[in-house]
């Protein structure tokens, strides 16, 4: 078996994919992060039921003797325990868990599998579970579930919209938002990162109702200034699509705070959108507050955090005679529809952008 050796700047994902009825397929990882094999169909419910009688015999042996615990080791020697998914869904909700399923990267022969062999409501995420820190947008991450959440939630806020992600990554939070909207931006940098999304968005086009549901994977770099519209450039924008987004009247981000240098350029891109859209634009954050205990401060603290809100407080403070902006937090008691350990830790955001009147300049100090 090939192993994968993890260095310092190696991110682990910290979201474990479930297969219904199954374990989660984080086996073994490849030296792409990739889960080295999947079982078969059907096999999962087998393994499962062998480990549980081996569970059960272990737990029965009188006390003294010795216990069948060996057997219960994975392969590095941790006790390997099943955890069934628990779900919470708040009382009285009529809507079904979604369970997205692990995939190695699609291929011609994923793609011509048997409609028939895939569940209506599975969604195939291609992603990986560890990557470098420049690469961390290949991995799901909490936020993006929890702005799932949210956003399956509120489904008559996101109908027929027109909606922009920024820091998309893998797709997933775009392709169930086509689910409701009209149209969906997905967008971020990186022709591997965005090659991605689009395998993603093919993935799972059966998740779309009609042609009127739509997800248009795109280049968006916060830290340029202009979008790209060479034709000869993948994911380039456009000309009809640069003006389909002054109809955006949603901008989502999930999880995408965790570099001040990034989080400057998301608050740059925000203000610069906002401020041209002839109309009210409605803005969604979702931020994991990770703690982390710094030599700096011999302490516990939230750098990554602390900036985010710095920047949230300078935009509701801004004065550019164009746009104003209102920042809210909302209540995170929104049902919970993605299987996924929903922390305390995170938080969503709200912006509001609001045109100011037109006020012409004066040229004559007596006008009014």
């Amino acid at each position: 078996m090939q192993e994968i050796s993890f260095h310092h700047e190696t991110v682990l994902s910290d979201v474990h994919m479930l297969r219904p009825g199954g374990r989660h397929l984080m086996t073994h990882l490849n030296n792409v992060g990739q889960p080295e094999r999947c079982d078969e169909p059907g096999s999962d419910l087998k393994h499962e039921s062998e480990t549980s009688q081996t569970v059960k015999q272990a737990t029965e042996e009188p006390d003294g003797e010795d216990r069948k615990v060996e057997s219960l080791l994975d392969f590095d020697g941790d006790l390997d325990i099943i955890h069934r998914p628990r779900p919470n869904l708040t009382e009285g909700s009529s809507r079904d868990w979604t369970r997205p399923v692990v995939l190695k990267q699609s291929n011609d022969a994923m793609e011509q599998e048997e409609e028939g062999h895939w569940l209506k409501d599975v969604i195939r995420i291609e992603h990986t579970m560890a990557t470098p820190m420049e690469d961390v947008g290949k991995q799901v991450w909490r936020g993006a579930l929890f702005m799932v959440d949210f956003i399956l939630s509120n489904p008559v806020m996101f109908r027929g919209a027109t909606v922009l992600e920024l820091g998309a990554g893998t797709g997933l939070t775009s392709i169930i938002t086509a689910t409701i909207a009209k149209t969906v931006y997905c967008t971020d940098v990186g022709e591997d990162l965005l090659q991605m999304c689009k395998r993603n968005v093919a993935l799972n086009k059966h998740m779309l109702k009609s042609a009127d549901h739509e997800v248009k994977v795109r280049q968006l770099d916060w830290l340029q200034d202009d979008l790209c519209t060479d034709a000869a450039v993948e994911f380039s924008w456009t000309k009809e699509e640069v003006a389909d987004l002054n109809n955006t009247s949603i901008i989502i981000a999930a999880d995408v705070c965790y570099d001040d240098d990034l989080t400057d350029g998301l608050f740059r891109t925000l203000h610069r959108l906002c401020s041209n859209f002839p109309h009210t634009c409605t803005v969604f954050i979702s931020i994991e507050k990770r703690m982390n205990f710094t030599l700096q401060h011999m302490d516990v603290s939230c750098e990554a955090y602390d900036h985010f809100i710095h920047c949230m407080n300078q935009l509701q403070d801004l004065e550019n005679g164009r746009c104003s902006f209102r920042v809210d937090q909302l209540p995170s008691n929104f049902d919970q529809f993605i299987l996924y350990e929903r922390v305390e830790q995170l938080e969503l955001w709200k912006v509001t952008a609001t045109p100011l009147p037109f006020m012409p300049a004066r040229s004559d100090p007596e006008a009014f």
